[in-house]
């Protein structure tokens, strides 16, 4: 089906009852930890993996996928209104939102960042539904050995994006790699590092670990978060809406933040931060008063937050057509379609249409949902800023504990959390990324038994997988992706050397 068909059917998927019910629940729930500084989508998505096993694929993707989105909706709240940006991506909303709320704008600036996350989403979702199917037309060309170098094109990708070292990213995959072995081999059923246990045959089960690395880490790492010490600036009602030069100056940072959003998107990488600094220079450069950026430009918080937003639904593209999370959050998403059993990467939209195109319906429904509850309810919103931070860490603590239980009713799966949530403490502490861990589990299966297929087919001889032109290129991107780094430092050691030289 062509993008227009693939729409429509997208919207009979997504304008079903239990789904519209989750599409608001997500995007609700993203908005509450865009606003919640500290918690973020990630550890959000982990939590709630649980709760998505009695929901279709469909829906649980959209209900996560919700969540993701809706937190840079949320983010701009605290950005504006305390100077503390609710996500990493809002950073730079703090510059001149924060300014425009001191000067009494900050109905102004809230409404201006949730319009252009509209607009951006918007586009976004335009370019998803007519970019991914092209990408996406080559899966029936796929074999094993193309899923193989497919799983080794997206392990090292999500390494080298989440700014960690070489070697802090080479130990989270090998030890990932390594708990996805435990249990039984996929090919002849013999038991590995099971320890006699009949519970550990089964394999590690990835809710429990993903709960544990980011739930009860995130709860260990903010223990002593003051936060709740902030007093937010007040929001009034009738200050909402901006005046008419405000909009003018704001209509075409809001295009171009989109767009530029969007593009950076498809890049691997932390896209979204890149863009609202992008955007950012750029607006800059392009106004007629640079001289009030810092000092409360309205162009400062409607580009940004767009290009925010517009990166956001770039993700998608990669992550749905190509299977390959370009950023840890797509990852999160990636191990739900993993969990809930769909087929990932290119043949996703061949086998499970109704995943794909009601997912990206999905996001116009939820964009609208969103435009819907953080304009009329920014008062609530503001309101949850006020609460305590240890009564949400015990709601937070009491839902990792009932939603790991609750998925087999397993007393070991209590200690995989326990142990995972001091494990991803310990990692955050050492500066090593726990995404790459939980990727390199989830992805550990597929990545054996693809490559034992692969030397099945081609009778052990390896240089038929790097022969197979699909494969061969995605083998050969992982490695340019691998040895750019050492070529990069080898380049700056022979330029020192020679400028002592000189």
């Amino acid at each position: 089906m062509n993008a227009l068909e693939g729409l429509s059917f997208g919207f009979s998927i997504a304008l079903q009852g239990q789904n519209l019910l989750a599409c608001f629940a997500g995007v609700l729930i993203g908005t509450v930890v865009g606003v919640l500084p500290g918690i973020g989508p990630i550890g959000a998505m982990a939590l709630l993996l649980p709760v998505t096993y009695s929901m279709t694929p469909a829906g649980a993707l959209i209900m996560l996928a919700g969540i993701y989105y809706g937190s840079m909706y949320g983010g701009s709240t605290t950005s504006i209104l305390l100077k503390v940006p609710g996500e990493v991506s809002s950073v730079i909303t703090t510059i001149d939102g924060y300014e425009m709320a001191r000067k009494g704008r900050a109905g102004a600036a809230l409404f201006v960042a949730a319009v252009g996350s509209f607009v951006a989403g918007s586009i976004g979702i335009l370019g998803l539904a007519f970019l991914a199917p092209v990408l996406a037309s080559s899966a029936l060309r796929f074999g094993p050995p193309e899923f193989f170098a497919l799983c080794i094109l997206g392990l090292l990708v999500l390494s080298r994006i989440t700014g960690s070292s070489l070697v802090r990213a080479t130990v989270m995959v090998a030890l990932g790699l390594g708990l996805s072995t435990v249990g039984m081999e996929p090919m002849s059923g013999v038991s590995r590092f099971t320890f006699g246990s009949l519970e550990l045959a089964q394999g590690l089960e990835l809710v429990p670990i993903a709960i544990g690395l980011f739930g009860i880490a995130e709860l260990l790492s903010s223990a002593h978060d003051k936060l709740n010490a902030v007093k937010p600036l007040k929001v009034k009602m009738k200050e909402l809406l901006p005046t008419r030069l405000e909009w003018n100056r704001a209509q075409w940072p809001i295009v171009r933040g989109s767009v530029l959003g969007f593009l950076f998107g498809l890049i691997p990488g932390p896209t979204a931060i890149i863009a609202t600094f992008s955007s950012y220079a750029l607006e800059k450069k392009l106004s007629k008063h640079p001289e009030e950026f810092g000092h409360g430009a309205i162009e400062g918080v409607a580009g940004p937050e767009s290009a925010n937003n517009g990166a956001a639904q770039g993700a998608f593209i990669p992550l749905l057509a190509l299977g390959i999370p370009f950023a840890p959050a797509s990852a999160m998403l990636l191990t739900a379609l993993l969990i809930h059993g769909a087929k990932t990467g290119p043949m996703l939209m061949v086998e499970s249409p109704e995943i794909f195109w009601g997912v990206t319906s999905s996001m116009y429904v939820g964009n609208i949902m969103l435009l819907l509850l953080n304009l009329p309810m920014i008062g609530v919103f503001v309101a949850l800023l006020r609460l305590p931070m240890y009564f949400i860490s015990s709601l937070v603590a009491l839902l990792c504990v009932v939603g790991t239980y609750a998925i087999s009713n397993s007393i070991l799966d209590l200690w995989v959390l326990l142990a995972s949530g001091v494990a991803g403490y310990i990692l955050r502490q050492l500066k090593f990324e726990p995404v790459i861990l939980l990727m390199a589990l989830a992805l550990g299966p597929i990545l054996e038994r693809s490559l034992l297929q692969s030397l099945y087919l081609t009778q052990g001889n390896l240089e038929e997988i790097m022969a197979r032109p699909i494969s061969g290129t995605m083998l050969t991107m992982a490695l340019m992706v691998l040895i750019y780094p050492l070529l990069r430092k080898l380049s700056v050691y022979f330029s020192k050397i020679r400028s002592l030289k000189s």
